[in-house]
């Protein structure tokens, strides 16, 4: 009984921890979203699409990540 109660509260626990954790906002992540933003109007400023289609590709390829 004991033991099944220690594991309960165990899973219980790992299952908050990991919860709480899910939440946070990493700030080293957002920095390096933020460079890549700039480093996409910057290659638009010296290449910018020649078209619409290049330009729907170029964001097609941003928004996967390729």
């Amino acid at each position: 009984m004991t033991r099944t109660r220690a594991m309960t509260v165990l899973m219980l626990s790992v299952t908050l921890a990991c919860t709480g954790l899910a939440g946070c906002k990493r700030h080293h992540e957002t920095a390096g979203e933020k460079l890549d933003k700039f480093g996409n109007k910057v290659q638009d400023t010296f290449d910018p699409p020649k078209g619409p289609a290049e330009k729907v590709g170029r964001s097609i390829d941003r928004a996967t990540g390729d």
